[in-house]
């Protein structure tokens, strides 16, 4: 195991060093051994795997790759294989996944960054694109909240081409959110008056009726009503209830502490790298 994604959540589910060990699920390494019949990964491979490390592939839902709704789903962390043993998540120094469930990183891309991608990238890129977001450069997408996963969200909307902007309740991030990651426009949803006037009213690109997709990556209770009202006739409201700082394995606790007290940039990526004589997954 190279590097592992931390969350916030992973802070508030703590329960004690065992249980908490096993949660970390945004997984990269090198691969040291593949199966006799796999052919699209070798030796020495950078790869990914995040929350399923396998699952029985002949279901409904598997065939429709919704595999996480398998009833026989085995997950990286916190659960018990096929063949009794335990899985620990990323706090492991070697995993075992099923093919379908590896992801083979660039070259290019550092194990580190690529992290947080398991989780909180897919997490992001899965509804755009199931909502065919990816393929229609120029679209207007919100993402509400500015965190781990709507700073991804930003990402991946320019990236693709999309007009992107950005519904905090902090003013304080407007700076952050267009010079730094790139939004066209923000929006302050505490204040009534950009959350309220019509396009023709302000000059402001987003305003009522002009955004074509929603994400909304708040988890806490908020009223919806006034997002709705944001979204063109027809759009998509999707609700999901990466940049990082690396932290070595003897720092977690204090990485913890960070985390309740919203003090990380987006994203821990716990180095296990670092703590292992090999260095692999």
């Amino acid at each position: 195991m190279e590097a592992n994604g931390a969350s916030a959540s992973i802070h508030g589910s703590r329960l004690d060093g065992i249980l908490l060990g096993r949660r970390w699920h945004e997984i990269t390494g090198i691969i040291i051994k593949v199966g006799s019949s796999v052919s699209e990964f070798k030796l020495g491979d950078k790869v990914g795997v995040g929350c399923i490390a396998a699952s029985c592939l002949k279901c409904d839902m598997c065939e429709s790759h919704e595999e996480n709704y398998c009833e026989d789903m085995q997950l990286t962390y916190g659960g018990v294989f096929w063949d009794g043993s335990m899985t620990y998540g990323g706090y492991s120094t070697m995993i075992v996944s099923h093919k379908r469930f590896v992801v083979k990183m660039p070259e290019n891309l550092p194990l580190d960054a690529a992290a947080p991608l398991l989780c909180a990238g897919i997490t992001m890129f899965s509804p755009m694109k199931q909502n065919g977001m990816l393929n229609k450069p120029g679209k207007r997408l919100g993402i509400v909240g500015l965190g781990g996963l709507g700073h991804v969200g930003v990402k991946l909307g320019k990236a693709f081409g999309l007009h992107v902007t950005v519904i905090s309740t902090s003013p304080s991030k407007e700076d952050e959110a267009k010079r730094r990651l790139g939004a066209d426009d923000f929006l302050v949803s505490t204040d009534p008056v950009q959350m309220e006037l019509t396009h023709d009213e302000i000059d402001l690109k987003a305003s009522r009726k002009t955004l074509d997709f929603i994400i909304d990556t708040v988890s806490a209770q908020h009223p919806l009503g006034q997002l709705l009202d944001l979204l063109e006739v027809g759009g998509t409201l999707h609700n999901i209830t990466c940049d990082i700082e690396k932290v070595k394995p003897d720092a977690i606790n204090e990485a913890l502490e960070r985390l309740g007290k919203n003090d990380v940039r987006y994203r821990f990526v716990i180095d296990i790298a670092s703590a292992s004589s090999n260095g692999v997954a």
